[in-house]
């Protein structure tokens, strides 16, 4: 909270309207203006650049000026905690059938469908050279082996089962549009909401959610072109410069996320009783080609 209030942010986050924290039967109660949130309604006019050039603020402010301390951004936090969320779902004997429980109540493990022409029109993440996603077909293999295979590509402290590489820059921790609000003033201008994941750690993480839905084939070229111009522009650190191929920086961050909506989005199938729908089966395809590529064995120091 004190964070979040610090004048060095003024701009980037929607400050809160006082930085202590209450109380309320014994849980704690913050106090934040109201700020317009993005329309679900009108996808078109989503603010992809006001997004890249708030992240490329928040990564370049000096995070030794911040009142401490600053704690470690939560990214590897959250996906060892989906992936453990997936392993209970699909543990042995939580479904009837045994091993990932079917959907819409069958028997059996979730596998992956045939999925058509959607999956293949995956974008250029998931190889390290940014090169075409690995082909691969996935169908017929149950989708938490495919997940869990693709974790263990990545290195120990993205899975958070080690300390992650020391330095790095503040980030948000879990940049989606719905994070962004249009804030109070004259101005109105577009502010970053939610803080519960600030902290240190690798930028590109901030990148991530963005970079796997372009692979994925779920965000168009067009509209990742536009936020990762206006990243790059802001001087945004966490993407190479401009005309420079930014897959190197951004490849780790973005399987890492891939994985760890994949999991989220099995393991609450799984408990849901239901089908993957189209988004979250592209997710788990994404996974399986992810799980083709070699382990990292080397940690990735933060840019």
């Amino acid at each position: 909270m004190r964070i979040a209030a610090d004048e060095a942010l003024a701009g980037v986050l929607l400050a809160p309207l006082r930085p202590e924290v209450g109380y309320l039967g014994g849980r704690p109660v913050s106090l934040w203006p109201y700020g317009a949130p993005v329309d679900p309604e009108r996808p078109e006019d989503a603010p992809w650049e006001a997004a890249g050039r708030l992240l490329a603020a928040l990564h370049q402010v000096p995070v030794h000026r911040l009142p401490g301390p600053v704690p470690p951004m939560r990214g590897p936090a959250k996906l060892a905690r989906a992936l453990r969320r997936l392993a209970r779902a699909t543990a042995p004997g939580r479904a009837a059938g045994g091993g990932d429980a079917g959907p819409a109540g069958a028997n059996g493990p979730v596998v992956v469908p045939a999925a058509g022409g959607a999956a293949g029109s995956a974008g250029p993440a998931g190889s390290r050279t940014g090169a075409a996603l690995v082909p691969g077909p996935a169908e017929g293999r149950p989708a938490g082996d495919l997940v869990r295979a693709a974790a263990r590509t990545l290195p120990a402290w993205v899975r958070g089962e080690a300390p992650a590489p020391r330095g790095g820059a503040l980030c948000h921790g879990d940049l989606h549009l719905g994070q962004l609000v249009r804030g109070p003033g004259p101005d109105g201008g577009w502010r970053l909401i939610d803080v519960d994941d600030l902290g240190i750690g690798t930028p590109a993480w901030d990148l991530a959610r963005p970079a796997a839905w372009y692979a994925a084939g779920l965000l168009d070229t067009g509209t990742w072109a536009r936020f990762l111009d206006s990243y790059r522009a802001a001087g945004g650190p966490a993407a190479g410069p401009a005309g420079s191929d930014p897959w190197p920086e951004l490849d780790l961050a973005a399987r890492a996320l891939t994985v760890q909506t994949a999991a989220l989005a099995l393991a609450k199938s799984v408990e849901n009783h239901r089908r993957l729908d189209d988004v979250e089966r592209l997710m788990v395809d994404s996974c399986a080609r992810i799980a083709t590529l070699p382990p990292d064995l080397e940690p990735q120091a933060p840019s």
